[in-house]
């Protein structure tokens, strides 16, 4: 039937368009296990109603059928009289209710076919509503998952992650020249202090040549330069005594 299609193809349909939709998936299978089981209080009226009719017409086929047989009795009753006259008449009636009763059977059989789908389908809708209710959390928890995760996506798209991407280089790239600066004032300074005294060796070969100099240069200054001999005594420089 149409209308359990209709139904069956909503409880069926597709959750993530649901949910992309501005309808309420949770409502809309709720709603439509509501609808499902007022279809099917409508349908138990209709089965309830087609098995009176049935049921109706049944007894009136019993009827017209045993009103039939009793005619047909008086006939046969007439005629062992010796009244042909009331048998034929007492036939004609017979035959009025036996095709009463004929009707009426055909009745029966169109009815008992039509009882029998509603019932078949009544069976059917109660079995697509108790798989609905089976189907309709796993469907719920679904379109609860999508909701959850859309919304988690739409919190991940609004986040400029390039930006910050770009931060955490700039900060990185920040520790290294700082990194590399220490580095190049540890250097420097090493250097400068090896340098200072590097300086006051120089410093101090420079003050000793200009003594020497002086000593050669200006009469009467001692030259602080001694040479050694051999045996160790020191010797004297021209204009010593």
């Amino acid at each position: 039937m149409g209308i359990f299609d209709r139904l069956w193809r909503i409880i069926r349909a597709n959750v993530n368009s649901l949910v992309s939709g501005a309808e309420d998936p949770e409502k809309i299978l709720e709603q439509t296990v509501i609808d499902m089981h007022n279809d099917l209080v409508k349908l138990r009226q209709a089965v309830a109603q087609a098995i009176a009719t049935q049921k109706r017409t049944e007894r009136q086929f019993d009827q017209a059928q045993s009103t039939a047989d009793e005619w047909y009795r008086r006939a046969q009753l007439a005629l062992q009289k010796g009244q042909e006259n009331l048998a034929r008449e007492a036939l004609t009636r017979r035959k009025s209710y036996q095709e009463t009763a004929t009707a009426m059977k055909v009745q029966v059989e169109q009815q008992k076919q039509v009882v029998e789908k509603l019932k078949q389908n009544m069976r059917q809708l109660e079995q697509k509503i108790s798989e609905a209710k089976v189907k309709k959390n796993m469907y719920i928890a679904r379109a609860r998952s999508a909701q959850a995760s859309e919304k988690l996506n739409e919190m991940l798209g609004s986040v400029n992650t390039g930006n910050a991407l770009s931060a955490f280089d700039r900060m990185e790239e920040k520790v290294m020249q700082l990194e590399a600066k220490s580095e190049a004032i540890a250097e420097l300074g090493t250097d400068s202090l090896e340098k200072q005294f590097a300086s006051l060796d120089a410093s101090n070969d420079i003050e000793t040549e200009l003594e020497a100099m002086k000593a050669e240069m200006l009469p009467g200054r001692k030259n602080p330069r001694l040479i050694e001999d051999t045996s160790g005594l020191k010797k004297p420089e021209a204009g010593e005594p």
